[in-house]
């Protein structure tokens, strides 16, 4: 009894945290997330590659990835349409359940159909399952902020998610190779099918959910008095939907440019081109615009101007839809500018920065282990394949021990700190490692690494990679769980996947100019560029973490006013004696 009395309270918080229901969801609604994205973006190359198919076809099939790089897109819809006889399981219970369903009959598809004759039939069931699958990514991470409590919080539930999603990795990846030494690549996808249907009767009988608020009453919030009036919200509305209806447009186009017919010899349109290009731009048409229009029509309310001097009767018919669609794409950007004010671009720098080490360079780490540092395939597959993700399972734990410990600022600015400080151990790396010899020499892991017969240039690689995910680990769980507390549960897939397609925007933009400053000036230089301008996350931490609490020290003060206004006596009205 005295060893639990003294065990500490973090570790009791998450001991009942992850004992509930929730959490338990969570878990399999990570694994649900990270299996498909696993088997759809990495293995299912390596089964066309084993059957000899060209890598002109290969690349042609990369383009099933733009679904979850653009998954914000549909967002509104998750977050609004209820689907035809699902809806009874819940708000988001209903989505998740119909795409797992997508998801395990896309996947026996793929298994049943010969990619060597039927390859236009193999790439379409490819691009359903990717569709479905980052559709299903968009009404988790709504489940993961909608039913988090004080219990289970948003910050917990966002460390088992990562652990869940980790775990499909592994099984989405290593162990399916395993299995397709020892059987056919169809019995291996009939496996995961079979893993998903598991998964798929999970969200259907022991998840929980949330209600989903009644259509009517959004329309009944936008004909208040006070709100912003009819023709304001119809040209507000024909911006954002005309810098949507491009974004949309640009990449269909380049789908079906994709899947067109072309003479022999000619190559198909990169993905990664069409990324760097035009990525940039979808992004500031549909979240900048619509940011920048949201904003616009908050400080007009606020000055009583474009606002319904009465009460309007709810729209019916075209005008309703309107209003649906307005309230669904602009509302939710109106609500968070209004709530977090010019704190937003505090949230924008610090998304912006967060993100930047990790998504910069991880495009370039097999040339950099490989090219470079002459380290063998079999080599960097243990380390970075096995070794790594342990790693960075065991940063997920940790982080998920330390939001319950020490809470969520410290354990974010923690994580903004991590990853700058790991290219910094990368820099060393790529100069010859006489920093982590020390280290490894100081703590005796060269011994202890030698038990297992590695040698010295194998123990760096193993140290500088196992700093990088635990510090990614920790950093990943703590973005997670901060995006998801600062969203508001009213509009949550749509504020969540706007506001995370900001770390695209990064990774597009970064990567070229990255790629080229490892040309120019060698890794180790451009690995010091970017831990300092990595470390500018650290200081949007502190102001937003600054900016928060006084949030919330007004916010009590308020409530604390409120609370003693009953109780003071009513000095107006009474009469002298």
């Amino acid at each position: 009894m005295a060893g639990q009395a003294a065990r500490p309270k973090g570790f009791k918080l998450l001991r009942t945290a992850l004992s509930t229901r929730k959490s338990g969801s969570m878990l399999a609604f990570g694994f649900s997330s990270g299996l498909p994205f696993a088997l759809l973006i990495g293995t299912l190359n390596a089964w066309l590659g084993e059957l000899k198919v060209n890598l002109a076809t290969i690349g042609v099939l990369s383009w099933i990835g733009l679904a979850y790089s653009f998954k914000f897109l549909w967002s509104p819809a998750v977050d609004r349409l209820a689907l035809p006889g699902l809806s009874r399981l819940g708000r988001r219970k209903s989505w998740i359940t119909f795409c797992q369903a997508v998801l395990v009959l896309a996947l026996l598809g793929l298994s049943v159909t010969d990619p060597l004759t039927n390859i236009g039939t193999f790439a379409l069931i490819a691009f359903v399952a990717a569709f479905a699958s980052a559709t299903q990514d968009v009404a988790v991470d709504a489940w993961r902020i909608d039913v988090a409590d004080e219990v289970t919080s948003v910050e917990l539930l966002s460390a088992v998610y990562q652990f869940g999603y980790r775990i499909a990795s592994i099984v989405g990846g290593a162990i399916a190779l395993f299995l397709a030494a020892r059987m056919s690549w169809p019995n291996v996808f009939q496996l995961m099918a079979g893993a998903m249907a598991v998964i798929l009767v999970i969200a259907v009988t022991v998840a929980p959910d949330t209600p989903r608020p009644p259509g009517r009453e959004m329309l009944e919030g936008i004909a208040a008095k006070g709100e912003i009036d009819r023709r304001s919200r119809t040209i507000a509305m024909a911006i954002v939907a005309a810098a949507w209806a491009w974004a949309i447009s640009k990449i269909v186009i380049f789908m079906v440019s994709m899947l067109a017919e072309r003479p022999a010899g000619v190559k198909p349109p990169s993905v990664g081109d069409f990324t760097k290009a035009w990525g940039p731009w979808i992004i500031v048409a549909t979240v900048f615009v619509p940011l920048v229009v949201a904003a616009t029509l908050n400080w007009l309310q606020a000055r009583g101007a474009a606002t319904q001097h009465e009460a309007a009767e709810p729209a019916r018919g075209v005008r309703a839809a309107a209003d649906f669609t307005y309230g669904a794409l602009v509302a939710p950007l109106a609500e968070l500018s209004r709530r977090l004010g010019w704190g937003v671009l505090v949230i924008i720098g610090f998304i912006l920065t967060y993100a930047l080490c990790y998504n910069l360079w991880s495009s370039f780490a097999f040339p950099f282990y490989l090219d470079y540092l002459k380290y063998t395939k079999d080599e960097v597959a243990f380390a970075s394949k096995v070794f790594g993700i342990i790693m960075t399972m065991i940063g997920i734990s940790f982080a998920g021990y330390l939001l319950a410990r020490i809470g969520k600022f410290p354990t974010v600015l923690l994580g903004s700190l991590l990853p700058p400080t790991g290219n910094l151990v990368y820099a060393d790396l790529a100069d010859g490692g006489p920093r982590i010899d020390a280290v490894s020499h100081a703590l005796m892991l060269d011994r202890l690494v030698g038990v297992f017969g590695f040698d010295e240039r194998m123990v760096r690689l193993l140290l500088a990679i196992s700093y990088e995910n635990i510090a990614t680990g920790i950093a990943l769980t703590a973005f997670v769980a901060y995006l998801s507390g600062i969203v508001s549960k009213k509009f949550t897939a749509v504020q969540y996947a706007l506001l995370s397609s900001l770390t695209f925007l990064v990774g597009t933009l970064g990567k070229g100019a990255v790629g080229e400053a490892f040309d120019k000036y060698g890794y180790a230089t451009t690995f010091r560029w970017t831990a300092a301008f990595g470390f500018l996350s650290a200081l949007f931490v502190l102001l937003e973490w600054i900016r928060s609490s006084r949030a919330e020290r007004r916010a009590s003060r308020e409530a604390a006013d409120l609370a003693k206004a009953p109780d003071q006596p009513d000095t107006a009205n009474r009469q002298p004696a």
